[in-house]
């Protein structure tokens, strides 16, 4: 049996379109995905392990790699403790019109 091509981001779009509760909850989940990619992204830049980034803000290293692997949101206040850890701190600014 040949496997069928499947156009995953037309799908999503359709669903979006179909059902707003969808494209606002789609929206959410790649906005946090965006911004735990950034913080691994930083970590890695520093070439700092899980463990050391652990270590300097008090976290145990399943948490830091349950983080950056999506299985875990992390709240306002441990996302924002790792940023600044590591440098950075998280701003607001108003979103450009499509």
């Amino acid at each position: 049996m040949p496997f069928t091509e499947v156009k995953i981001e037309t799908i999503i779009e359709e669903e979006k379109q179909k059902n707003p509760e969808f494209a606002q909850s789609w929206n959410c989940s790649r906005a946090e995905y965006k911004l735990l990619a950034e913080l691994v992204r930083l970590r890695k830049e520093q070439k700092l392990t899980q463990t050391e980034l652990a270590v300097m803000t008090g976290n145990k290293q399943q948490v830091i790699s349950r983080i950056e692997k999506r299985e875990n949101s992390p709240t306002l206040k441990t996302f924002c403790g790792l940023l600044d850890t590591l440098g950075y701190e998280l701003q607001i600014v108003k979103k450009e019109k499509a």
